[in-house]
């Protein structure tokens, strides 16, 4: 009789999990010859790594304290069935995905219920940018720690947590990879004609708050630079809304979901306007002179700037600890002060230069020598999950 596969139960909570969960478990299948099953919460990504979701991972994609309020019951719900089958399950190690707000509490039950299961958490809190007392607290519920960034273990590892720095997922997809001219002959845009890249977000309070205000700072742009398209990548759930507000924004603007067109258009780019999170790295890992800018809920606000401890919001500015990328956050971000730096990108060659400079040294910051992000992450949890001698 053939023995049962060891069981890795992996949960992400929405899209950029998903994908880090996908490529997780597929470098867990390499390093194992396929000698792993997975149970947990997903979305496409990880099922098509052979992962059956306990439930729709979009009831977790939630985001800011305001938002958060209005679903607590539900979640609390999902919280106590996630461990649950944690427990009845005995899996070889628990993996949870970014979503702290969902996952810790997974965490917390799971030590609570079954505290021989090792408890492992991808994607580290942002200590160094806000609430630095998170370290000592995970550190009493997790047994190991993956840092996508390559100066966040040491916050960690003081307070007795070990944590490994992994490489960030970034490098390993497909920025800096797309084809620009393939994307202008797909749509049939004249080779020498400006396209801006516009990112509000890929959710619908994120849309909510920064489409407005990126179409009006755009449409400032439009009148000092002349002729140009405005290129906006969007999830296809979405897509359909953000077509509709554009169709009456005054600008010449395309809307497309397909990923892999995505950094085809970043390639054929001249400038992007983006809201602050991964997508900044995508822009710097794609050499895309970038302005950067994020609104949350007001009531959001008002508790994290009391408790906000970093110097910068995106993630290329953080890794440098500089300005590389003009960021605007809340009352800071206004039509007219965003449209004056993107224009400064399109007519400025020394405010290109810096960013593409900045942007080699970000990629190297981000590089585990030897190793993908994937690769790494999971040589980490076969080793913690007792299972490297399977691999």
């Amino acid at each position: 009789m053939t023995a049962p596969k060891p069981v890795i139960f992996v949960v992400a909570g929405e899209p950029s999990g998903d994908l880090l969960g996908g490529g997780l478990m597929a470098a867990l299948r390499r390093q194992t010859g396929d000698n792993i099953a997975f149970a947990g919460v997903g979305g496409p990504r990880m099922i098509a790594e052979g992962l059956r979701p306990l439930f729709p991972m979009e009831e977790l994609s939630v985001m800011g304290l305001a938002e958060i309020a209005s679903k607590v019951p539900h979640l609390l719900g999902r919280i106590r069935q996630t461990a649950q089958e944690v427990a009845q399950l005995r899996p070889a190690a628990l993996v949870t995905i970014d979503a702290p707000d969902f996952s810790f509490r997974v965490a917390e039950r799971v030590k609570a219920y079954c505290p021989e299961i090792p408890r492992i958490h991808y994607v580290a809190p942002s200590v160094w940018a806000w609430r630095p007392g998170r370290a000592a607290k995970i550190a009493r519920f997790l047994d190991h720690l993956l840092a996508l960034l390559p100066f966040e273990p040491p916050y960690f590892e003081v307070e007795g947590l070990a944590c490994s720095f992994v490489g960030h997922s970034a490098i390993e997809g497909l920025a800096g990879k797309g084809d620009g001219a393939a994307f202008r002959l797909r749509y049939g845009i004249a080779a020498d004609r400006p396209i801006l890249i516009m990112l509000p977000g890929s959710r619908r309070g994120e849309l909510k708050r920064m489409l407005p205000l990126f179409v009006e700072t755009l449409n400032r742009v439009k009148t000092m630079i002349g002729d140009m398209l405005v290129v906006v990548p969007v999830p296809a759930h979405l897509a359909e809304s953000v077509k509709a507000t554009l169709s009456s924004s005054g600008l010449d603007a395309l809307a497309i979901h397909d990923e892999a067109q995505k950094f085809d258009a970043f390639a054929a780019a001249s400038a992007a306007l983006a809201k602050s999170g991964t997508v900044t790295l995508e822009l710097a890992l794609s050499g895309v002179p970038s302005v950067v800018a994020y609104r949350i809920n007001p009531l959001t606000h008002i508790v994290a700037s009391r408790i906000a401890t970093g110097k910068y919001a995106a993630l290329p500015n953080v890794i440098l600890d500089r300005p590389m990328m003009p960021e605007f956050l809340q009352y800071a971000a206004t039509p007219a002060t965003l449209a004056r730096e993107v224009v400064l990108l399109f007519n400025d060659g020394d405010a290109r230069r810096l960013q593409l400079e900045g942007a080699a040294e970000v990629r190297a910051a981000l590089s585990v020598p030897g190793k993908t992000p994937n690769a790494a992450a999971a040589a980490v949890v076969l080793r913690v999950a007792g299972l490297d001698r399977v691999a």
